[in-house]
């Protein structure tokens, strides 16, 4: 008696199952050809021309005499925007200035000022005056001379106020005085570039992550404040590339020439609000965000810079003692 229960249960059953198990399926199969379908969107057809001067006659990028920085501002001088160029040494700001004009024929102006000051926002604002800006790229930024725990960084207070005024003052604050008059013009493109290392905690690096989370978070509330006045900001978040300031002397597939990354990230503007850049990058940075834990994610980051750190200690003392050994000798 209570077996046949039991199959008259399951006979009942067998119907509603059935119609789950084929929307659990049919709904797996659409959401994977929409994932195909976004991704050959973004990686394969890009957005066609979207960043032209069309948003503006000016591109302004700021740390734009290296790595990244120097590789959008060539990129979009190679597009037809006039070109502002922001950094320190005004020796490099002439001559990245110089091969633009003599390359893609574009107008370029510079302005020299360290961003490690805080004072220094009135004279890009009288430089910006009178602009009509299309494109900002917050790409200006520093990092740790080698990884470290938090107390044991040498001056500590002053690169605390350092890296503050460098990776998150100056997001703000170029931002402030960009934005009003694309909002007013309904059009224009604000690229922050963070970093994939501040997608979680990095530890021995903990400010400068910290530093790109903000930048993160900050790129995306504004897009949701403005995008319905026809802004984009974009926060972009790359892993290695090979720049200066990664030490990275040889590219690889997954740690690109600066050249190739700025070319691929471009091609997402418009089309991901928040984006790894370069399709091996987001590869990933989904599986270090969906697929492993953040807890593993965090304790191979911590494992890395550990093994880092006492690599470069350790060729500092063996430099020290050289350098000791060859001033006794003389």
């Amino acid at each position: 008696m209570n077996w046949m229960n039991v199959e008259e249960t399951l006979r009942r059953a067998e119907t509603p199952l059935f119609w789950v198990g084929a929307f659990t399926v049919a709904s797996l199969a659409l959401w994977l050809l929409y994932r195909l379908l976004s991704g050959f969107r973004i990686w394969v057809l890009g957005n066609g021309q979207l960043l032209s001067p069309k948003l503006g006659k000016w591109a302004v990028v700021t740390g734009a005499t290296d790595g990244i920085g120097k590789s959008y501002a060539e990129e979009l001088a190679r597009r037809g925007f006039a070109m502002m160029l922001i950094s320190r040494s005004q020796d490099k700001l002439d001559d990245v200035a110089r091969t633009l004009e003599e390359l893609y024929k574009v107008e370029t102006k510079t302005i020299a000022v360290d961003f490690g000051n805080a004072d220094i926002y009135s004279k890009i604002e009288a430089g910006l005056d009178g602009l009509e800006i299309g494109v900002l790229v917050n790409n200006v930024g520093v990092s740790y001379p080698y990884p470290e725990y938090y107390l044991h960084i040498p001056n500590l207070e002053k690169f605390i106020t350092n890296m503050i005024n460098v990776n998150m003052t100056s997001v703000c604050h170029m931002t402030r005085l960009v934005l009003p008059r694309m909002a007013e013009r309904s059009r224009g493109v604000v690229l922050n570039i963070s970093s994939a290392s501040g997608m979680y905690p990095l530890p021995l690096l903990t400010l400068y992550s910290a530093s790109k989370a903000f930048m993160d978070f900050f790129s995306r509330g504004l897009q949701e404040e403005y995008r319905r006045q026809g802004i984009i900001i974009q926060s972009v978040l790359p892993f290695f590339v090979a720049t200066k300031m990664t030490r990275i002397r040889t590219p690889t597939l997954d740690k690109p020439t600066p050249e190739r990354y700025v070319a691929a990230e471009l091609s997402t503007v418009g089309l991901q609000s928040q984006t790894n850049g370069y399709f091996p990058h987001a590869v990933m940075g989904w599986v270090t965000t969906k697929l492993v834990p953040s807890s593993i994610v965090i304790f191979l980051g911590a494992r890395m810079n550990r093994l880092q750190r006492t690599g470069y200690l350790h060729r500092r003392k063996m430099r020290e003692q050289k350098n000791g050994a060859s001033y006794k000798s003389e």
